[in-house]
Formats: C-alpha cells, sequence, structure tokens
C-alpha cells in the first residue's frame, strides 16, 4: 500500500499502514515550566501573607475564638455547600464539578484584608479569619471534597488526585507559617516583604490568564453553566457570609468583614492545585473556572464597596455626630459579645472601656 496515500506530509514514522506524527514538546515544556512557576510565585505571595499576621494578636483571636468559628463556619460549611448546590442544579460534568468545589474549599484570598481595610472593616478579625482558613483548608478541603464528591466517585465517574492536592497544600501552609515567624522575629522586614507579595500575587494572575490561555486554548470554549456558577458562587458567598454572621450578633463592621472572607476566596490556589492535578485533556474542560471566579469576584466585591462608600456619605450628611456619638452605635454590646471583645480593633475599644469604667 502506497503510504504516500494515507500519511500527512509531515509524519515521521511510517509501518506499512501506520503513521505517526511527532507531537511537539513546546506544550509539554510551557506545562511543566508553568506548574513550577506557579508553585514559586504562590509560595511567595503565602510567604507574604504570613508576614501580615502579628503572632500575638492571632494567639489571642484564638483564645476568643468566636469569630474565627463564625468564618469557619462560613468557609467550609457554606462555601462547599453551595458550590455542591450550583452543581448540581447546573447539571455540569463531575471533573467541572470538581473544580467548583475545590474553589467553595479554598482558604480566604489576601485581597479579602485590603477590602476589609476599605470597607471600615475588623482588621485583626480579617488576617485572622484568613490564616487560620489558610492552616486549617490542609484538612478540611481533603475532607469537603471526599464528602461532597462522594457520588461521582463511587459511581467510578471521577477519580479525585488527593495526593496532588495534599502536596499543593502542605507547599501553601509551610510558607505562611514561615512568614509569620519572619514578622515576629523582623517585623520591618516582613512589611518590605509584603509589598512585594502583593505584586507577585497580581503578576501570578496574569501568568494563569496568558499561559494558561496558550496551553489550554479550547479550554475558554465552555458552556454558559460555568460563567452563571462563576458569576452566582461569589455573590452567594458575600451575601451568606453577611447573613450568618449577623444572625450570630456580630456587629456590622464584623459583618462586612465575614462577608468578604467568605467570598472572596484564594483563586490563585485554585488554579495552581487545578495546575498540578489533572491532566492536560482535563484541564481542556476546567482550568478557566478559577478566572472566571476570580473575575466575578471582584466585580461583586467593588459593587459592594461602592454600596458601602455611598451608604456612608449619605449616612454621615444625616448624622454628623454619629463618628463620636454613643448613642448611634449600631449593635449594643451584649454580654455575649463583650466576651469575644477580642475581635474589636483595639483603637475602636479603648474610648468605649474608659467611659464605661
Amino acid at each position: 500500500m502506497d503510504n504516500s496515500m494515507v500519511c500527512l506530509a509531515n509524519a515521521t514514522v511510517c509501518n506499512g499502514t501506520s503513521c505517526l506524527v511527532q507531537e511537539s514538546n513546546f506544550n509539554a515544556v510551557l506545562s511543566v515550566v508553568l506548574s513550577a512557576v506557579l508553585t514559586i510565585l504562590l509560595a511567595l505571595v503565602m510567604f507574604s501573607m504570613g508576614c501580615n499576621v502579628e503572632l500575638k494578636k492571632f494567639l489571642g483571636h484564638i483564645k476568643r475564638p468566636w469569630g474565627i468559628c463564625i468564618g469557619f463556619l462560613c468557609q467550609f460549611g457554606i462555601m462547599p455547600l453551595t458550590g455542591f448546590i450550583l452543581s448540581v442544579a447546573f447539571n455540569i460534568i463531575p471533573i467541572q464539578a470538581v473544580v467548583v468545589l475545590i474553589m467553595g474549599c479554598c482558604p480566604g484570598g489576601t485581597s479579602s484584608n485590603i477590602l476589609a481595610y476599605w470597607v471600615d472593616g475588623d482588621m485583626d478579625l480579617s488576617i485572622s479569619m484568613t490564616t487560620c482558613s489558610t492552616l486549617l483548608a490542609l484538612g478540611m478541603m481533603p475532607l469537603c471534597l471526599l464528602i461532597y464528591t462522594k457520588m461521582w466517585v463511587d459511581s467510578g465517574m471521577i477519580v479525585i488526585p488527593y495526593d496532588n492536592i495534599g502536596i499543593s497544600l502542605v507547599a501553601l501552609v509551610v510558607p505562611v507559617s514561615l512568614g509569620m515567624y519572619v514578622n515576629h522575629k523582623w517585623p520591618r522586614k516582613a512589611k518590605i516583604i509584603l509589598k512585594i507579595g502583593s505584586i507577585t500575587g497580581v503578576v501570578l494572575i496574569v501568568l494563569i490568564a496568558v499561559v494558561g490561555g496558550v496551553l489550554y486554548q479550547s479550554a475558554w470554549i465552555i458552556e454558559p453553566k460555568l460563567w452563571i456558577i462563576g458569576t452566582v458562587f461569589p455573590i452567594a458567598g458575600y451575601s451568606l457570609g453577611f447573613f450568618l454572621a449577623r444572625i450570630a450578633g456580630q456587629s456590622w463592621d464584623r459583618c462586612r468583614t465575614v462577608a468578604l472572607e467568605t467570598g472572596m476566596q484564594n483563586t490563585q490556589l485554585c488554579s495552581t492545585i487545578v495546575q498540578l492535578s489533572f491532566t492536560p485533556e482535563e484541564l481542556n474542560l476546567i482550568f478557566t473556572f478559577p478566572l472566571i471566579y476570580s473575575i466575578f469576584q471582584i466585580i461583586a466585591a467593588a459593587l459592594f464597596l461602592a454600596v458601602y462608600v455611598v451608604y456612608k456619605k449619605y449616612y454621615r450628611k444625616n448624622n454628623v455626630e454619629f463618628p463620636e456619638g454613643r448613642d448611634n452605635k449600631p449593635v449594643p454590646d451584649s454580654s455575649f459579645q463583650q466576651v469575644n471583645e477580642g475581635f474589636q480593633p483595639d483603637e475602636k475599644q479603648t474610648p468605649v472601656n474608659q467611659k464605661e469604667s
């Protein structure tokens, strides 16, 4: 048989009727490089996040853990459950559902700390929630995946790469711990590292989008279902986190903080875990979801911030003495809140305690 009739012009191996085209190693090499670079950059981002944690305040919050417990319930209770409900409701394929759940199980992102500052939130609580959720993700993410993916795993539809996910999480926890130690020993150097880390976080997102777009071009051609989930998911996180904190009797500043910590996920971590844990064929179906979530969580947070700024300006116009008026406190101090007053910012506690003492 004439091989010229059945072989492509660029075939490199022809054996009878069998013809093979030599595959380009460019994408394979680029994928390995991307995985290595993502891991290094993510480690630097998490190291810088640890440099933002003051060990004394962090341990003080652990002793009065009510606010952190609410954050834990939101982070590893509400978000994974919401991700599971959205996956089932929109009937997406199992591998895509796994990525939605990984996003829901991710700890809070560092951007939430910046946004908490802009909305006059409780900064100590924000940083403590981010740190605790990051450390607890090492155990909670595999546990949540085990619970919520059982229906697909038992039917043999998917296999969860727990070993790869575990390695990624260990690589996350170690830099955070080192960063906390550096901030405790050398606080001035820690501030410089924090600035470098925040810039690195932006570079990481851009790198994921650009290189991922080259490697997995077909990943952008996805069903509208994932776009809808990527839009609804962060909004649901913000809303449910806010209302749960309010039901638990938290003050308004803490409610805003918990809302941001719940909906603002560490999308860089999710992208890195996905890149390190799944095959190129699977990545073509799922790689873009963390980027979609990242886009809409920022848009939703920006709207949340805009609404708060408008409200604050309007409220101050009608309540000129509100910042110093003792009778204008949004939520009166109950005995329950006084037990957990360690989550209140220091500058807010001092004048109140002096007046009441």
